[in-house]
């Protein structure tokens, strides 16, 4: 349909759209080029423009081996794997220029050309061009450069980086688009307004700061990491070697250069970052959260000494999820039942989840014990896969036939496993745990996934830690550690459990989805009062880990929230799980689903995100307005 949100609210991108850069994309499992939430909420950004029609194109790189397997050895220690993806099985074509050609583009570098062919992908509306630099062209080296996401490297990060920023930007000009917007999702994509003040130079005949003040104006850029090691850094070699050959043509100096990356740019022992980057080179930046904003001023005032912190122009738009995709068919039937007809196309409005409170608490209780059970099944299935790559004896397989019981309430927790995430919170004290898993009236079990950086070793060793806890026989079959998380295991995770855990070291989430996904499918969650979860809790509709205050010791903090969820758990989520009507019905814990789809599904879903975008963002960007965004309350 022609008839779109956007169509009427984003005209003035039509003829030139928004061009959205990110490193992965997470659509499906079958393409395999994302790590986690960053990629998954990039595709759900993606499939949301195409619901509302908005004018948009996006840029990314087709990594061949993808990110990698997991698989979790007999001692608890993950083990990577990679395998290439043949792309002849993938919902991918080569993308051609207007005269019908194969596009091939080529960067730059002090050490040669590094060359790249285009592929794309239809994401319904939306095309989503990925470079790709395993072709002939290239040497052994850089015929890997896009191999694999998230490795090698420091040398291997950024020269992904300047093909993914200069390379898209040279791609969507040999596809004959010229964008009005250029949204950077993180700071990986940094480099891309360097190239477009590169072309007005050229083009126009533009001095650098005014093709910089003009490029800037356009730029839009996205910031997700609250923690300092989530940001990336080059020395001056890498970036000279990479990026000096841009550098020449816009007629700067080494130094200038790296003065762009540099909060302080006469600071010589300061590296290159990208965010910093990002946020120079575009005049509207925001936080994935309320919280994340608050944060994000904080740790970027130096880039603005002359500002005080509210004045700091990172503003805020909160994260949301795309709705078709993480809604169980299931739970789609009793929305199509109450929801206004088409309600799927204006989920981003208040008024159209009213009617949800009028599903009867039966028929909620048994569409979620059926796809409650559905996860338990697929769980014991990929449990006895697991045990036999192990070598397990034959009678743990037969045992694992009964693991978990549909019965007991479910808890998931599946995530990256980071030390901030503190997956092994709720067994810091591993007796209190054992209580709380084998209470014989209210038993409790517990669902972990998540894989960790294959750099992070203090990630591994909480896994490791986990894994091992639940081989304990006080914990078996009560709790279970699933191998190689993605969205598949993901979307039965957050369509099945009863409840979401969610406890980093606050204020360390930026914002997270997984929750959402949840809300959607009436699970409940509990979670520290951190990222998305912040702005949500209103008492009714979940559980809150807490009081959203702060230690400034971290182990002393770490304690607090321990006793914390251990109070939550068995003070409040328990006896309301188990408090049961005579139809064996727990009516107050379904009066918090039916609250928490109702006041939450239309704020935290990827359509108002988008829509967000558009009007906050997007427009200005697309008008040449110079006004910075303001920070948001």
């Amino acid at each position: 349909s022609d008839d779109t949100w956007g169509s009427t609210h984003a005209g003035l991108l039509g003829h030139r759209p928004t061009a959205y850069f990110s490193a992965e994309v997470g659509l499906h499992e079958s393409l395999p080029i994302y790590s986690g939430g960053l990629g998954v909420l990039a595709g759900d950004h993606l499939k949301s423009a195409s619901d509302l029609g908005i004018p948009l194109v996006a840029v990314g790189l087709l990594y061949d081996e993808g990110y990698f397997s997991q698989r979790i050895d007999e001692e608890g220690w993950q083990q990577e794997s990679y395998s290439e993806i043949d792309t002849a099985t993938l919902p991918v074509q080569r993308a051609k220029s207007a005269d019908g050609k194969t596009i091939v583009i080529s960067v730059d570098t002090r050490a040669g050309k590094i060359y790249a062919q285009v592929w794309r992908v239809d994401v319904g509306r939306i095309p989503l061009f990925l470079l790709d630099t395993d072709i002939e062209e290239n040497s052994d080296e850089d015929r890997h450069l896009t191999a694999r996401l998230y490795g090698g490297d420091q040398r291997t990060r950024i020269r992904q980086e300047i093909m993914l920023g200069v390379g898209g930007v040279r791609a969507l000009e040999a596809l004959g688009i010229q964008p009005n917007v250029i949204h950077m999702n993180e700071g990986h994509s940094a480099f891309a307004p360097l190239e477009i003040i590169r072309n007005r130079m050229k083009n126009d005949g533009m001095s650098f700061d005014n093709a910089l003040r003009a490029t800037a104006a356009m730029g839009v850029f996205t910031t997700h990491t609250p923690v300092a090691a989530g940001h990336d850094r080059f020395d001056t070699g890498l970036v000279e070697e990479h990026v000096g050959p841009l550098a020449d043509e816009l007629g700067l100096s080494t130094e200038s250069l790296m003065g762009l990356g540099r909060v302080d740019p006469q600071n010589a022992n300061e590296s290159f970052c990208m965010t910093v980057l990002a946020f120079k080179l575009s005049r509207r930046a925001n936080a994935v959260s309320n919280l994340h904003g608050v944060v994000s001023r904080q740790m970027w005032a130096g880039l603005w000494p002359w500002r005080s912190e509210e004045e700091i122009p990172i503003g805020h738009i909160t994260n949301g999820v795309h709705v078709p995709t993480w809604l169980a068919a299931q739970m789609r039937v009793l929305y199509d039942r109450v929801l206004p007809a088409n309600w799927f196309l204006q989920s981003g409005q208040p008024d159209v989840w009213a009617g949800f409170e009028e599903v009867t608490p039966a028929e909620l209780w048994e569409t979620h014990l059926s796809l409650k059970n559905r996860l338990i099944a697929y769980a014991r299935t990929l449990l006895i896969a697991q045990a036999r790559r192990r070598g397990g004896p034959d009678s743990r397989i037969a045992e694992l036939n009964n693991v978990l019981d549909p019965e007991f309430l479910t808890i998931g927790f599946a995530r990256r496993f980071a030390p901030y995430k503190r997956t092994d919170l709720v067994m810091r004290d591993a007796d209190r745990f054992e209580k709380i898993i084998n209470d014989a009236d209210r038993p409790v079990q517990f669902i972990f996934a998540g894989k960790s950086h294959p750099a992070d070793e203090s990630g591994k060793a909480i896994l490791q830690r986990v894994f091992k806890i639940s081989q304990e026989s006080r914990f078996k079959n009560r709790v279970v550690v699933l191998e190689d998380y993605d969205i598949n295991l993901g979307r039965h995770l957050v369509q099945g459990v009863d409840v979401w855990l969610n406890n980093p070291r606050r204020p360390h989430e930026a914002s997270g989805t997984s929750g959402q996904k949840v809300v959607l499918n009436g699970g409940l969650n509990c979670s520290i009062l951190d990222g998305w979860w912040a702005e949500a809790f209103d008492g009714e509709n979940g559980f809150a880990i807490g009081n959203g205050l702060i230690h400034v010791d971290p182990d002393v903090q770490d304690q607090r929230d321990a006793d914390n969820l251990h109070d939550v758990l068995v003070n409040q989520v328990i006896p309301l799980y188990y408090d049961r009507d005579h139809d064996d019905l727990p009516q107050e814990w379904i009066k918090r689903m039916k609250r928490a789809v109702r006041t939450l599904g239309w704020r935290f879903n990827a359509d108002r995100m988008v829509m967000d975008y558009v009007s906050e963002s997007y427009i200005p960007a697309a008008g040449g307005l110079s006004c910075e965004m303001k920070a948001m309350p």
